[in-house]
């Protein structure tokens, strides 16, 4: 597109001040700028904007009643469910059928655990060094074989395909970690990148804000983001998506997680046989709150609709309310990021999307003095960056499902620096030990006191396949890639 065109784009949009410093500009410098502009829908970013601010404005005015969670809209399985053993097998009929596919958040870096590589790269101090990256895609392995072996299937004929969402920072490095590592064994026409999408910051009017004389200023869009990228084309040279690879393989149902969480169960068969069973158009995975006071969003009722509410948003008072009935805490549904969708549920989410309200971060945003050119550190915040959550379609969907799972069976996540003391390397590690102690044990073994055992994901994907081990005490720590390593460390 001519230069003149996009000029009058931003002009008749409001936003024509990001063109303040073309005069000056090299043409490398120029054709940079143009390049971007050109691919940003300014339109789009402007009406976002007015129903943030719109939200945010009618939110602190007329909030809705938040309700917790209907006893009937969830069910759980934390105290063996009888129904566990049919969703479970439910599951791995799709999955055997080849309807399902992972769809894995792994867009973040590993800052705050003082990495630079993308988060997924972590090794969490494992005896096998694995990363979390590794621990996932052998789950998907192990799970494939399952599945084959109960549902009659033959050997590598079952496939899950594996979409990861990356961010503009960590794709190429995320892709050369998965080519350097052969794709952890799958096949690397069934990992599928893409990438999360940008928004532009924002002056508290709305208008762009330039990073530099000769680049706009841009923020991830949050993890809600997805839905976009899955519209999205693969790359510059493909019109293919997410939407159409999963269409065109025939995937009807989608687990999508975030990568930092070294429990999670992906594609885990229970979850898909109980959505499904359902009927859910969507689904979330919780787990119980360890404590009224515990910081973290809970599912429950904004309204009259399905939603995640922040911790922030529920009184103290009603943070320690509890279930007549049952004595639980009445918002004791903690959302872990861990949700199922149909494909069709997935394509929807573009007829509501405008309707969906972007989250105001107000944050400290280095820029351009629009008068001078000379580079602004702010030392207060002096913009934004508008985030759209995962959960934002919650609201959206007509045939809403929850289940609550065990904590300590898949959720310990990795969020803080090592030897922070919480949701940190050291307490991933101890929680994934912990796991495999307990699969040892419900097998029919005995585990003595210290003994650490890893057991690797392609030996078993939920404690199922061991067994042989009944009978036996475990004396001798050690790592199992295989089943009959075990036999060294009785």
């Amino acid at each position: 597109m001519a230069v003149d065109n996009i000029r009058d784009r931003y002009q008749a949009a409001g936003q024509d001040h990001l063109f303040t410093f073309w005069s000056t500009l090299e043409e490398s410098e120029r054709k940079s700028l143009s390049r971007q502009l050109e691919n940003l829908d300014v339109d789009r970013v402007n009406r976002i904007y007015k129903k943030a601010i719109a939200s945010e404005k009618e939110a602190a005015a007329d909030p809705e009643p938040i309700e917790p969670l209907p006893v009937e809209a969830c069910e759980s399985i934390v105290n063996d469910s009888p129904s566990e053993k049919t969703w479970r097998s439910q599951g791995l009929q799709a999955i055997a059928r080849g309807e399902v596919g992972v769809l894995l958040m792994a867009g973040g870096q590993g800052t705050r655990l003082g990495s630079s590589a993308p988060k997924g790269c972590y090794d969490i101090g494992l005896p096998s060094h694995k990363s979390l990256f590794q621990y996932q895609a052998e789950r998907i392995a192990r799970l494939q074989v399952v599945a084959e072996k109960e549902c009659n299937k033959a050997a590598g004929s079952v496939v899950v395909p594996w979409y990861v969402m990356t961010s503009g920072p960590t794709r190429r490095e995320t892709e050369a970690f998965f080519t350097k590592n052969n794709f952890f064994g799958l096949s690397s026409k069934n990992v599928v990148f893409f990438e999360q999408g940008t928004l532009p910051c924002l002056t508290a009017e709305g208008k762009i804000m330039l990073e530099n004389t000769s680049r706009i200023a841009v923020a991830p869009d949050g993890n809600g983001g997805l839905y976009a990228a899955t519209r999205t084309p693969l790359s510059e040279s493909s019109d293919s998506t997410v939407l159409s690879d999963l269409t065109d393989r025939g995937v009807l149902y989608v687990h999508a997680y975030c990568v930092d969480n070294c429990l999670v169960k992906v594609a885990d068969p229970v979850f898909l046989g109980y959505c499904i069973s359902k009927q859910a158009d969507c689904a979330a995975k919780v787990v119980p709150k360890a404590s009224s006071s515990e910081a973290v969003g809970v599912v429950a009722r904004r309204g009259e609709k399905f939603s995640v509410v922040e911790y922030s948003e529920i009184s103290k008072e009603q943070a320690e309310l509890r279930n007549a009935k049952t004595g639980e805490l009445a918002f004791n549904a903690a959302n872990i990021a861990n949700h199922f969708y149909t494909t069709s549920y997935l394509k929807s989410v573009k007829s509501f999307e405008d309707d969906l309200a972007f989250h105001i971060a107000r944050k400290k945003i280095p820029t351009v003095d629009l008068k001078t050119g000379k580079a602004i550190k702010p030392s207060e915040p002096n913009g934004m960056k508008l985030e759209l959550f995962v959960f934002d379609v919650f609201p959206f969907t007509k045939r809403f499902a929850v289940l609550e799972v065990a904590r300590n069976e898949e959720f310990s996540p990795l969020k803080n620096a090592p030897g922070s003391g919480a949701d940190n390397p050291e307490t991933s590690r101890r929680d994934l030990l912990a796991q495999h102690k307990r699969f040892l044990e419900r097998a029919g073994a005995q585990v003595e006191d210290g003994v650490e055992i890893e057991l690797s994901p392609c030996v078993s994907y939920a404690g199922e396949g061991l067994e042989f081990v009944k009978g036996k005490t475990f004396t001798k720590s050690g790592y199992v890639e295989n089943p009959e390593e075990l036999d060294a460390l009785f």
